[in-house]
């Protein structure tokens, strides 16, 4: 079954080159450029589902780790957050 598929993919490229070599020079640039567009399009999205993964586990972890010191490093009166770089000011210099 896989050969009938592969062999019909073969043809199918075998006759896109085919009738790219009767077309005319202008229709034949702009052909390429349509490929060489969807070329670059398939492995832009290619690489990202590859990456997608690691992005959003590199962005929950940082998101966690705000969250984290959010929390630690402010006092909560009811539902006002002060942090503790608030409490008194300090000197410029």
């Amino acid at each position: 079954m896989i050969e009938i598929w592969l062999a019909g993919a073969v043809l199918a490229v075998c006759v896109v080159l085919l009738v790219r070599l009767v077309v005319g020079d202008v229709r034949r640039h702009r052909f390429d450029a349509f490929v060489a567009r969807r070329w670059q399009a398939l492995r832009t999205r290619l690489r990202e589902g590859w990456q997608w993964r690691g992005v959003r586990r590199r962005a929950a972890r940082e998101a966690d780790e705000a969250i984290r010191r959010a929390r630690h490093k402010a006092k909560r009166d009811g539902n006002v957050i002060r942090p503790e770089q608030f409490e008194s000011p300090k000197k410029p210099h």
